[in-house]
C-alpha cells in the first residue's frame, strides 16, 4: 500500500510542474499590470515603475520563471502581491473554509446520487427510476451559478429563510455555518448528484444481471442482503471513481460558488488575485489546489486496493 501511495506521489510531480508552467504563461498573457493596480490611480509613471522593479516584474519573463522555481525547491511560493503576505499562509487561512464547503456538497451529493440512482435500478422502468432521471437531467442542465441564483432569490430574498451571503465559522457557532453554507453546498452539489445517480443506476443495472445476484435471490436471501452485500458493494468500483471526479469538481467548481456568496475561501481568493493579476498569489494558490487533488487521486487508488483485492497496480 505504501508503495502504491509513492509511485503516485512520484507521478505527480510532473503534473504539478506542467499546471505550474501553464499557469505561469496564462497570467501574462492577461492583460493588466499588477504594479498599477498596487499604485492606485493617483500613482505616477515613475511610481508604477519603482513598484515594478521592487516586485521583480521589470525583469525578463524567462528570469521570473527561473526564480519561481527555485523559490519553490526551498518551499517559499512567494509573497502576495495585494495581499502582502506569503502565498502558503494566505492560502491554508483559507482552504479550510473551501475545504469544509466542498465536503458538505460532497455529503449532500452522495446521500441524493447514491439513494436515487440505487432506487432506480431496482425500480427500472417505474415512475420512481422515471422521475430519479429526470431529477438527474435536471441537475445536469443547471449550472451552479444559475441555480445558486435561483435559490438566492427564493429562500433569501423571498422567504427569508437562510442569508444571502456570508461565512460564519464552525468553531464559531455550527447553526450560523450550517445556514451560511447549505444554499452554496447545493448550489454545488446537484448538478453532481445528477451525474452520479447516472452512473450509479447503470452500474446497478449491470451488477444485477449477473449470475450470482440471482444465485443470491435463489438462495433465498433477504433482498436487502441482496442489494447492499452483494449488488451495491461489486458496483462501487467504477462509482467511486466518479466520486473522485465529482471531489475534483467541487473543489474546482467552489471558485463561482465562493464568489457568488462571498464566501471567503480559496475560490474567491485565487479570483480576486487573478482580476489583479497577483502572480505569486495565482501561481501559488493553483498549485495548492492540484496537489489537493492529487491527493483526492490517490486516496481513490487506496480505496480500489480495498474494495477489492483482486485490483493489480504492476507497473503503475
Amino acid at each position: 500500500m505504501i508503495g502504491i501511495v509513492l509511485r503516485r506521489l512520484l507521478s505527480a510531480l510532473p503534473v504539478l510542474l506542467i499546471v505550474s508552467l501553464i499557469t505561469f504563461a496564462m497570467i501574462h498573457l492577461i492583460p493588466g499590470d499588477p504594479a498599477a493596480a498596487i499604485a492606485g490611480l493617483s500613482a505616477t509613471p515613475q511610481q508604477i515603475e519603482n513598484i515594478r522593479h521592487d516586485l521583480g516584474l521589470d525583469q525578463p519573463l524567462m528570469s521570473q520563471l527561473v526564480r519561481w522555481y527555485v523559490n519553490l525547491l526551498h518551499g517559499d511560493l512567494g509573497r502576495s502581491l495585494l495581499l502582502g503576505q506569503p502565498v502558503l499562509q494566505a492560502t491554508m487561512f483559507r482552504l479550510p473554509v473551501t475545504v469544509g464547503l466542498s465536503l458538505y456538497a460532497l455529503v449532500i451529493t452522495l446521500i441524493i446520487g447514491l439513494s436515487s440512482g440505487v432506487l432506480a435500478a431496482l425500480r427500472q422502468n417505474t415512475w420512481v427510476d422515471q422521475a430519479a432521471m429526470i431529477f438527474a437531467m435536471i441537475g445536469i442542465s443547471l449550472p451552479n451559478f444559475y441555480l445558486g441564483l435561483l435559490m438566492i432569490i427564493l429562500f433569501a430574498v423571498d422567504l427569508g429563510w437562510l442569508p444571502s451571503g456570508g461565512y460564519v465559522a464552525l468553531a464559531d457557532d455550527p447553526l450560523r455555518w450550517l445556514a451560511s453554507m447549505t444554499m452554496p453546498a447545493i448550489s454545488l452539489a446537484l448538478l453532481l448528484a445528477g451525474l452520479l445517480a447516472r452512473i450509479t443506476r447503470s452500474t446497478m443495472l449491470e451488477v444485477l444481471r449477473q449470475d450470482y445476484i440471482r444465485t443470491a435471490r435463489a438462495k433465498g436471501l433477504p433482498r436487502r442482503q441482496v442489494v447492499l452485500k452483494h449488488a451495491l458493494a461489486n458496483a462501487l468500483i467504477p462509482i467511486v471513481t466518479v466520486i473522485g471526479i465529482i471531489v475534483s469538481l467541487l473543489i474546482s467548481g467552489a471558485v463561482v460558488t465562493e464568489t457568488l456568496f462571498s464566501i471567503p475561501g480559496v475560490g474567491q481568493l485565487l479570483t480576486q488575485a487573478v482580476l489583479n493579476r497577483d502572480y505569486p498569489m495565482v501561481q501559488g494558490g493553483l498549485l495548492i489546489i492540484t496537489a489537493l487533488l492529487v491527493l483526492v487521486n490517490i486516496g481513490v487508488d487506496v480505496c480500489y486496493a480495498f474494495l477489492d483485492p483482486r485490483v493489480r497496480y504492476d507497473g503503475a
